[in-house]
Formats: structure tokens, C-alpha cells, sequence
């Protein structure tokens, strides 16, 4: 089945993503969830230090800058959703304002990004999750976003299991994942789920930023302080599946 650069559901079928909260994710995580019927937000698993949970990069003085959610008591040993963030989110606001206030699309995307960064909601997981809910909005997604943790399921299933439970639950013929995640999967264990496994493979882009050379990489800010929207949803449809 070549679906490569086309939205799975275009064939008649239910398709799903499954990724941890990321804050403020690189544009791959949005074509991820533009390109599928449900995203679930990963939130009933294991948090992970130092990953792009509560952290990400921006454009600040021509080079990438470190933001981080400061959160309450993290640690490896809870679930996404029993950790709180900190009170450092206006703080972190204050240097994208900076950072950004002279790019050619700061008056539209600021006013969106002070709406997340003022909500009051502590949990971690419903943090990001409405941050992602509130930027897809604004993009025009219509993706259905769900929590895994608002699922029945087995929790004790491990890893690949857990996920085809998921798809199963849902009703899901089609489960498509990050390129990073190709040694994670076992394409035979879905096929004898009836379910089609996929991952997809960002296209390389560029954009104009200011007059620096290219920056990569950076969070889903930065290329919508830069990009009017038609061109992000071009940007979006950049990828294979492979």
C-alpha cells in the first residue's frame, strides 16, 4: 500500500498516531498530526528527563536557545500525568517576545501563544496537550486529539502491545510513527492485528528567519513567527511514509 505524502484517512481508513506531550514540538510532530484521524497524547507512560517533554529550542540573537517548562518534582519514576509544572511560563513568554518581536508574523502568533502560556492548568500533560489543541487550531487542523490515559486499556501491556491495544479499542486500521521510532516496531506484530504500519520522514525545509543564515530544528514557534499560514500548511504536507 504506497501512501507516501497522503493522508491515510483519504482511503476510507481510520488512522492514528500515538506520541508524548512535547512542548512546543518541532514541525514533525505537527505533520504527524495533521496526516492522521486521532492523535493520542501519550500521557499514561513513563516521563523522561532531559527529552522534549517540557523543553525545546528557539531563534534568539541568530542562534537555537534552550526554553524549559520548569516542572514540580519530575522524575522518571511518574507517569507524565502526575507531574505539575512550575511558575516560570511567563518568564519563558517574556523571551519569545523578545526574540521575536520584529518577525513579520509576531502580531498574530504572540497574542496565541500568550492564550497557552497564561492558562492556568498545572498538570503537565493537560498543559501541553491544550497548547497542542490551541496551535492546531489556529492552523485549521481538524485531527481528533485524545489522552491515552482517558482510554480502557491494559495498562500492563509493554511497549508495541500497548499501542496495538490502543488502535484496537479505537477501531484503527492504520498506526503511523516518527521515523525515529522504525527499531521500536514490529511491522509483522500489527499486520496480525489488521493493522498497517507506517512511519513518516519530514522532508528537509527552510524559511527565511531574519537575516541569518538557516537555523534547523527549532520548535513549531519559530516557524510560525516566520510563515504566513498557507505556506505552514505546505510545510505540513512536506513527507513520506514509509
Amino acid at each position: 500500500m504506497d501512501i507516501k505524502g497522503e493522508k491515510c484517512h483519504s482511503y476510507g481508513a481510520k488512522s492514528i498516531a500515538i506520541m508524548q506531550p512535547y512542548f512546543f514540538p518541532y514541525i514533525g510532530y505537527f505533520q504527524l498530526l495533521k496526516a492522521v484521524d486521532f492523535f493520542i497524547i501519550y500521557d499514561d507512560v513513563n516521563y523522561i528527563n532531559k527529552g522534549y517533554i517540557n523543553r525545546n529550542s528557539i531563534l534568539v540573537n541568530m542562534q537555537a536557545h534552550k526554553i524549559t517548562l520548569a516542572l514540580l518534582g519530575a522524575s522518571q519514576n511518574k507517569l507524565i500525568n502526575e507531574i505539575e509544572i512550575g511558575d516560570n511560563a511567563s518568564k519563558i513568554l517574556k523571551t519569545i517576545e523578545l526574540a521575536y518581536k520584529n518577525a513579520p508574523f509576531f502580531s498574530e502568533v504572540f497574542p496565541i501563544l500568550n492564550n497557552i502560556f497564561m492558562n492556568k492548568e498545572k498538570n503537565l500533560a493537560k498543559f501541553i496537550g491544550n497548547s497542542l489543541r490551541v496551535i492546531a487550531s489556529s492552523l485549521g487542523l481538524h485531527t481528533n486529539i485524545l489522552y491515552s490515559s482517558e482510554i480502557e486499556k491494559n495498562n500492563t501491556l509493554s511497549a508495541q502491545y500497548k499501542i496495538i491495544e490502543i488502535c484496537k479499542k479505537l477501531g484503527i486500521s492504520i498506526y503511523i510513527n516518527a521515523i525515529g521510532g522504525q527499531q521500536l516496531y514490529d511491522p509483522t506484530a500489527f499486520k496480525n492485528q489488521n493493522i498497517d504500519l507506517f512511519f513518516i520522514k519530514s522532508k528537509p525545509q527552510q524559511y527565511k528567519q531574519f537575516k541569518n543564515t538557516f537555523v534547523p530544528d527549532l520548535s513549531m514557534i519559530d516557524i510560525m513567527m516566520f510563515n504566513e499560514k498557507p505556506y505552514i500548511l505546505n510545510m505540513l504536507e512536506q513527507y513520506e511514509l514509509f
